[in-house]
């Protein structure tokens, strides 16, 4: 069956808009709108239809009615009228009862959510109802419809142009800012307004703050006497000293914080500082200056923490982060022994933990949020500097994830070779610092 005989078959059983009659034909030419692909088609039947007319066949009448009441087309009902006929009311579309035409009113409802929000591109997805789609299935299944595309397809690509032509923002497939679902049947609408996702490096200059939010383990953050009734072990986090001038310039709701790794409470995080990216969930703004924002963090940190070098990524970034956490990383421990300790003990505790993997069952303090299992980590080098009688200073340059506190005390055995056996005495850790954790991926 020819194109336009097959239009014509269609449009003498179901009425159809030019939109869903121009669809069925969707990959049959080029530059044409499936509205404009539907004129056509009904415009080519008009002529086709009067021609017969003229010549009396009153096959020519028939189908000129179809085209008015069926194909709501104004010029097939104006030719009746010529012709001394009166066109019967138009139908309302079969496929989308009339729902492209109606789609300025739900594109005016979309621009006036979008008013609140700072975004740079979008995409529109579209939600139908199940019997909608499956009477377009059965009628492409009666047609043997062979060059159309979805209903769904049209509605999302016809939206998208109208917002385009009023926002001026394009339309991005890929990482668009805002995703607009819109059901155009029901009328409902929904924004996915997604995250923003900036990256920097934070150093900590003071000991007794945790990287993340650290709720009492008593009461699970619901206030009792062992926190004094705050719900938490520590009163901030470097977290939140970075989110609050966050959210306070992007409007978001809240922030996910991630790091490349975590450093303990009493450690320090110095020398270029930890990689880290910051999430910020439905954010308003996404125009920052991240100079300022810099600015504003570090002064409002009071010298507790410092970042720097804060970039938008994508998150992509994130899984490389991850990835980070195994990567090389340097630590500066004061380690302090139950007795004296010699030179010589000294220099085989440098041998001993030069170029040596450790073998680390989980740690027992942290066994409550990490599973039980044997990790072997590389140290690369040690080098050790006496402090006094029996305390040193250490410098391990190892593979991340490599539980150095545990690697002083042995952790009753869970992680071999251990500083305390090997120089047979008791060895705690006093003070801990992070000195630099490498990250190739990007400027990080």
């Amino acid at each position: 069956m020819e194109m336009v005989e097959k239009a014509q078959a269609i449009l003498e059983k179901y009425a159809l808009c030019d939109h869903c009659l121009g669809r069925q034909f969707a990959a049959l030419g080029y530059g044409m709108d499936n509205q404009n692909r539907g004129i056509a088609l009904k415009t080519l039947l008009t002529m086709k239809g009067h021609e017969l007319a003229l010549s009396k066949d009153r096959k020519g009448v028939a189908l000129l009615k179809t085209l008015a009441e069926n194909g709501s087309l104004p010029m097939a009902a104006d030719v009746l009228r010529k012709l001394k006929r009166r066109p019967k009311e138009t139908k309302r579309c079969y496929l989308c009862e009339g729902r492209f035409e109606a789609l300025q009113v739900l594109v005016n409802r979309i621009v006036e959510m979008l008013r609140d929000y700072e975004y740079q591109t979008f995409l529109v997805g579209v939600k139908l109802p199940r019997e909608v789609e499956e009477r377009e299935d059965e009628f492409k299944a009666e047609f043997e419809v062979q060059h159309g595309e979805s209903i769904k397809n049209e509605f999302s690509r016809v939206v998208g142009k109208m917002l385009t032509e009023i926002a001026r923002k394009p339309v991005d497939f890929m990482k668009p800012h805002v995703v607009i679902i819109a059901n155009p049947f029901t009328e409902d609408l929904r924004l996915q307004v997604n995250p923003l996702f900036i990256m920097g490096r934070y150093r900590k200059l003071v000991r007794g703050i945790p990287q993340s939010r650290w709720f009492c383990v008593e009461c699970r953050g619901k206030g009792c006497q062992a926190c004094n009734w705050t719900g938490r072990m520590h009163p901030e986090s470097v977290e939140e000293l970075i989110a609050r001038p966050v959210l306070e310039r992007t409007l978001g709701e809240e922030t996910l914080f991630h790091g490349a790794g975590r450093e303990d409470a009493d450690a320090r995080m110095l020398g270029a500082g930890r990689p880290f990216i910051i999430q910020v969930k439905k954010p308003r703004k996404r125009s920052l200056d991240l100079s300022e924002l810099e600015r504003s963090i570090n002064q409002r940190a009071q010298r507790k923490i410092e970042v720097k070098r804060l970039r938008l990524v994508d998150r992509d970034m994130i899984v490389s982060l991850k990835h980070a956490e195994s990567s090389q990383k340097a630590y500066r421990l004061t380690i302090r022994f139950d007795r004296g300790i010699s030179d010589k003990e000294i220099e085989k505790l440098e041998e001993s933990l030069t170029e040596v993997t450790v073998v680390q069952q989980t740690p027992k303090r942290v066994l409550r949020r990490r599973a039980d299992r044997a990790r072997e980590k590389h140290i690369y080098e040690t080098r050790v500097k006496r402090i006094s009688p029996n305390s040193i200073e250490m410098l391990i340059r190892c593979q991340g994830g490599l539980y150095v506190k545990e690697l002083v005390t042995g952790d009753d055995g869970r992680t071999e070779p251990n500083v305390s056996k090997i120089a047979d005495a008791k060895a705690e850790p006093v003070k801990l610092d992070v000195l630099s954790i490498s990250f190739n991926r990007g400027r990080s």
